[in-house]
């Protein structure tokens, strides 16, 4: 009964979906509201339909109806009941149905909030999303289909795949997944508005704080996914470049990038088809990002398993493009006529040469990415490309646009004269001067760590100066203290405090990834009982294993005492897990964190339980924390930005 419920009314609602494609073309031929009022409800029912879609699938799984072949394949008896629902997203055909669920809640959300507003736009708008949704709901039902039943019904099921037992699997991959729907926003409107010939600021504005959750998520996705591999592959790395990784971190270069220059459009009225070639890009790379994990065309730890569905998402990738630049060249002579650059030191030019750099590092993470299908096609053998590969091209640009991050936010727009610069660089300049200098005599030797870590003081050091002016000013015109001239400027700019936060945020989170890729140790011994290992300033005596029995697995753990330049810290237990279902077992790192450094250990093998001897790697990850909490300026970076601050007040101006 459950599969029967939820694949019909997936079924129903992709006839939905298609009345939602088809009733803005007939309504666009009079001007009767009804039509619109016709999609919205479409668009209602969709959402109802799917809800009790995922609601059926997640009951079949809280209940371990193994009627259901995806059941079987996600989930055991054993298995706890939070592991059970995350298996929603444990493999293709759910995760694909969580997609669908997101995409038509951000729809309804949509329907909802302009449904008395943009009247012109809106039918277009919600046309968009039913295509999108009819695709989706076009696999889940026909390709895809997470409600198929099995028979003979199984006993037990084969459970999640043991990497996904994990905490970070109830928050990484919705994560992630409402970034990427959450794109399809600002791309619908955008392609109303290439639809209708609106071609002004209006859907920049409109879609400005949905562009910006969007980013938010993803960001978030990203951190928290590189969190999952630093302390659950136990290979003590937070980012290997995997192409599934590159997958998911390659919308959101052009989204940022996006993000920058629509203030240049909103502003100038430039880059009118720079930004819309951004937004399609960005939206058609969570396509491709998906064709990717869901084809099996390459190999990652992360993907899922290949099966029939990348066919359909690449011709649907195709499609997406070719209708979309199509749509942009159609409107080309509307889009005509911008105003110039006044000159190349400018906000303008910064904000430019920043997407450039963006854009850039897009295409070479791409052409990494992808380079093992272009050496199969051509030589019938793939080539997979590497850390090296991604480390040599992206550091420079990533060190290029830090510079910018400085520079962007405080450069006048129009043309920066010589006291401009004068007055709001001078300082930060020598200030980030000084402090490579101190790094220097602090045996902070090599090149680009040394520039990266210079580069990093003058963004904090700009940042810091233009707030301090500014709080000058705010003391000398209402003489607000520190904290009510902080709250105050960000109510009045709420886009260039929130971004400036946001910027700190990504200093400290390079900073972390310096840090740990520039100056780590490592060192790998198998120890005997009370037996000790010295590594950097840290020393790790090993305590003897111990086994246990788990619901799904049998786990083997080690206690390691650690003392830090000769005082105790406390007793770390890396572990080993065993499950029926892997020939190999599942390693748990564990790591002790302080401003300064990480203590990472990872129980690498052991000889017998009785023996008491242990394989032990142990690394030393200088700052890694400060990527960690980059991620939490970023969120108060974020909510600053979109956050409904309320209006000044003529007395507080």
């Amino acid at each position: 009964m459950t599969s029967l419920i939820g694949h019909t009314s997936i079924l129903l609602a992709l006839l939905l979906a298609l009345l939602g494609v088809i009733i803005p073309i007939i309504g666009s031929r009079s001007d009767d509201d009804r039509y619109f009022a016709f999609t919205r409800l479409a668009i209602l029912g969709q959402f109802v339909l799917v809800t009790l879609a995922a609601s059926a699938l997640i009951y079949g799984l809280v209940t371990t109806d193994f009627s259901i072949k995806y059941v079987a394949f996600n989930t055991t008896r054993a298995t706890p009941v939070y592991y059970r629902i995350t298996g929603l997203w444990g493999a293709l055909e759910g995760s694909l149905l969580l997609w669908e669920w997101l995409l038509i809640i951000f729809s309804w959300i949509v329907a909802w909030i302009y449904r008395d507003r943009h009247r012109e736009l809106m039918p277009w708008v919600l046309m968009i999303f039913s295509i999108v949704s009819a695709f989706f709901l076009g696999v889940v039902s026909f390709v895809s289909n997470p409600f198929e039943t099995i028979f003979p019904v199984p006993v037990d099921g084969r459970g999640l795949n043991p990497l996904l037992e994990d905490a970070n699997m109830m928050t990484h991959p919705p994560l992630l997944y409402t970034g990427f729907v959450g794109l399809t926003v600002p791309y619908a409107f955008a392609m109303a508005a290439l639809i209708k010939g609106k071609l002004d600021e209006a859907w920049i504005v409109t879609t400005r704080r949905w562009t910006i959750t969007a980013w938010f998520f993803l960001t978030m996705g990203n951190l928290v996914g590189a969190w999952w591999s630093y302390h659950v592959l136990g290979w003590g790395g937070y980012w290997a470049w995997d192409p599934v990784e590159n997958a998911a971190f390659m919308p959101w270069l052009p989204a940022t990038a996006f993000l920058h220059s629509v203030q240049v459009q909103e502003r100038r009225r430039m880059l009118k088809v720079w930004n819309l070639s951004l937004i399609i890009i960005a939206f058609s790379l969570t396509i491709f990002g998906t064709f990717l994990t869901r084809s099996g065309i390459l190999s990652s730890i992360h993907a899922f398993s290949s099966g029939p569905v990348g066919g359909v998402f690449l011709a649907f990738l195709s499609l997406v493009l070719l209708c979309s630049f199509g749509l942009l060249a159609y409107r080309s002579d509307q889009l005509k006529g911008q105003p110039e650059l006044d000159s190349m030191v400018s906000r303008e030019s910064a904000f430019l040469l920043n997407n450039i750099v963006l854009v850039s590092a897009l295409f070479t993470i791409f052409l990494g990415t992808i380079f093992p299908l272009l050496s199969e096609a051509v030589a019938g053998v793939q080539v997979s490309v590497g850390a090296p590969y991604f480390n040599s091209v992206t550091v420079p640009l990533f060190l290029l646009l830090v510079f910018l991050m400085g520079v962007g936010p405080i450069i006048a727009w129009r043309k920066a004269s010589w006291d401009n610069f004068k007055r709001n660089f001078l300082w930060p300049a020598a200030g980030s001067l000084v402090i490579s200098g101190i790094l220097f005599g602090w045996k902070v030797r090599d090149f680009l760590p040394l520039l990266g870590f210079t580069l990093l003081s003058f963004v904090v050091l700009t940042i810091i100066y233009d707030t301090t002016l500014a709080l000058r000013a705010r003391r000398r015109i209402a003489g607000e203290g520190i904290l009510g001239g902080l709250i105050t400027l960000a109510r009045r700019n709420q886009r260039r405090y929130g971004g400036l936060v946001v910027h700190l945020g990504v200093v400290l989170i390079i900073m972390g990834i310096a840090g740990s890729m520039s100056y780590s140790l490592e060192r790998e011994a198998t120890l005997g009982l009370k037996e000790r290992l010295a590594i950097g300033h840290y020393l790790v005596q090993f305590e003897g294993l111990k086994g246990a029995q788990q619901p799904t697995h049998f786990r083997v753990e080690g206690a390691f005492r650690v003392f830090n330049g000769g005082d105790e810290v406390g007793v770390l237990s890396p572990a080993l897990k065993f499950f029926p279902t892997q020939q190999s077992p599942v390693g748990r790192a564990v790591h002790r964190s302080t401003i300064s450094d990480d203590l990472y250990l990872i129980l690498s093998g052991f000889s017998d339980l009785d023996k008491n001897q242990a394989t032990l790697k142990v690394l030393v990850r200088p700052l890694v924390i400060w990527i960690w909490i980059g991620g939490f300026v970023i969120i108060l970076g974020t909510l600053i930005s979109i956050s409904p601050l309320g209006k000044i007040s003529p007395q507080e101006t």
